[in-house]
């Protein structure tokens, strides 16, 4: 035991000796970085830090902190039931926006990669608007409004499948869907563009010796060929789709508002804003925040393990 922590010691001290040797020996491409890491530190590293230590606090702007331990903790999983029905609905967009959207984004980016250089350009720009566009939602709300002019309405009415519009936007029993159908079209953003690009930049050699090894379809080509060679930007976009699947909330504050009826549709993002900005319990909300935190973290850590080992096979 006391020579398994010598030795850590050791090899600890050796890291830091290397690094400050590294940095010395690479001290100008360390200083080009400075502005980027102060930037880094001071909008990303900071907030983190402060908010984990606002969490074992009282902080409601009105008087000053007092530390309260792990209170907030006890209260977000034992005692706040409207915490355990927004988790449930953050795993639920979670489930169908994350992976069914990444899904999505990459049979997408396939499909249009098939296609000649000026059709798969304007694909691209067409299935990347949702991204670029901040006033998708007006068209949605004008989809999904809950009066007879609405479209769905409009349409169902005119076959006969119902006789009265349906409030898809405040009625519990229909927000959901709904919100997860815009999320869906709205996640065709920067994980489909990086596909897009990893599809483009394949190594065309690979196919005609894959095609002399006894590849016979293209779906060979893809699961054999093109996906370990786009490694990277599959990675790349797990980690756009798992932060956009757990931080989704400008859809329900723009469509349903917030909180929704019930908070039937309401995500953690969205509970966390009603806490801090509405309550004023900073506290609690960056409680909430810290878990939101881990949650993102442990499930990236989770994919990217997968993604890797799937990539070696």
């Amino acid at each position: 035991m006391i020579k398994d922590s010598i030795t850590k010691k050791k090899s600890f001290a050796n890291k830091v000796k290397y690094t400050a040797y590294q940095i010395r020996k690479n001290k100008v491409s360390y200083l080009l970085m400075a502005p980027y890491m102060t930037f880094f530190v001071i909008f990303l590293v900071v907030p983190v830090v402060v908010a984990i230590a606002l969490s074992f606090t009282d902080f409601n702007t009105l008087h000053i902190n007092s530390f309260v331990g792990l209170s907030n903790y006890k209260r977000l999983f034992l005692e706040d039931k409207v915490f355990i029905k927004v988790l449930k609905n953050t795993l639920v967009f979670a489930i169908f926006t994350g992976p069914v959207g990444y899904i999505l984004s990459f049979g997408l980016a396939w499909l249009i990669n098939e296609f000649g250089r000026t059709m798969r350009t304007f694909l691209t720009f067409l299935f990347y608007a949702p991204a670029l566009s901040s006033n998708l939602y007006y068209m949605w709300s004008f989809i999904f409004s809950g009066d007879s002019y609405g479209i769905a309405n409009g349409v169902l009415i005119s076959l006969g499948i119902i006789n009265e519009p349906i409030q898809w936007l405040s009625d519990a029993r229909t927000i959901m869907p709904v919100l997860i159908i815009v999320q869906l079209w709205a996640s065709l953003g920067t994980a489909f563009l990086s596909f897009v690009a990893g599809f483009q930049g394949q190594d065309k050699s690979l196919f005609e010796a894959g095609a002399i090894d006894g590849i016979r379809n293209r779906w060979q080509e893809v699961w054999y060929i093109s996906i370990p060679q786009m490694a990277p930007q599959l990675m790349f976009g797990a980690v756009m789709q798992i932060s956009a699947a757990f931080s989704v909330s400008d859809v329900i504050m723009n469509l349903a508002g917030w909180p929704t009826t019930d908070y039937s549709s309401d995500t953690i993002v969205t509970y966390m804003l009603d806490v801090g900005s509405t309550r004023y319990e900073m506290g609690y909300a960056c409680t909430i925040a810290v878990f939101l935190f881990i949650l993102m973290l442990f499930t990236n850590d989770v994919i990217s393990k997968v993604l890797q080992k799937f990539s070696k096979d």
